[in-house]
């Protein structure tokens, strides 16, 4: 019965999505939600993202001296373990989970309202594509805004990695530029923003199918909101193991 019930939940997901996917009726009015969208999805969690990612970088710079760093090893070590780290998972999976808690609750929330509200089905009687109206100018907006992010998240990361270097005197500055220098490899940048554009993906259009499909009344949007976020959380962890093996 469980096995019926997710196979159910994807084939309504799939249709939800080939409706959200066609050529929208107006591309003014598509182009003028796709801004306000990116705007409201993108650009304001610049914030956050930005105060999140110096202060993570500052901690995992500090670990790595702490707990990697020996006599044993070249003092540039740990600038080389954190920029892996931040490159390879934070900037792009750990930044989208947090990302999931803020964008998913807030798409799902936003159209779970409209649903029990009855305004998507207003715009159905106008003969309006409401999946499409609604949905797809989220998606796009996140799949623009996400490589910035990323890009943005990364090097966030290393300026309070840096931080700690001058400030914390954690390590000599010149030893954490020349790990973060070591061996350099601009593929795991674009790694990192494919796997993020993946994750976007799944941060709009989940969030946006539980949104889209909640029955009831005002109590079950909440309830949608949270499914939304755990739902969108488990298929980020899920999917980064396959495009990590998939892109390395």
């Amino acid at each position: 019965m469980i096995i019926i019930r997710y196979l159910t939940i994807l084939g309504r997901y799939i249709q939800l999505m080939e409706r959200t996917f066609s050529v929208p009726e107006r591309m003014r009015m598509f182009f003028k939600s796709y801004v306000k969208e990116m705007a409201q999805l993108g650009v304001n969690s610049i914030g956050i993202v930005l105060l999140i990612s110096f202060f993570i970088g500052a901690v995992i710079c500090i670990q790595m001296k702490l707990n990697i760093q020996s006599p044993w090893m070249p003092r540039w070590v740990s600038g080389y373990t954190t920029r892996e780290i931040l490159l390879l998972e934070f900037s792009s999976s750990i930044m989208c989970l947090i990302l999931a808690g803020k964008v998913g609750s807030n798409i799902a929330s936003e159209l779970g309202t409209m649903r029990v509200t009855q305004q998507i089905d207003a715009l159905e009687i106008m003969g309006v594509n409401s999946a499409s109206y609604l949905i797809l100018p989220k998606i796009m907006g996140m799949l623009t805004i996400m490589p910035f992010l990323v890009i943005f998240s990364s090097a966030t990361g290393i300026l309070g990695a840096y931080a700690t270097a001058y400030v914390g005197h954690v390590l000599p500055p010149d030893d954490l530029t020349l790990g973060l220098q070591h061996s350099f490899k601009s593929w795991f940048v674009w790694m990192s923003i494919i796997k993020s554009e993946f994750f976007a993906f799944i941060i709009s259009s989940v969030p946006a199918f539980c949104g889209y499909t909640v029955e009831g009344g005002s109590v079950n949007v909440g309830k949608s909101s949270t499914d939304a976020v755990v739902s969108s959380s488990v298929l980020i962890l899920f999917s980064d193991v396959f495009l990590t093996q998939l892109l390395s």
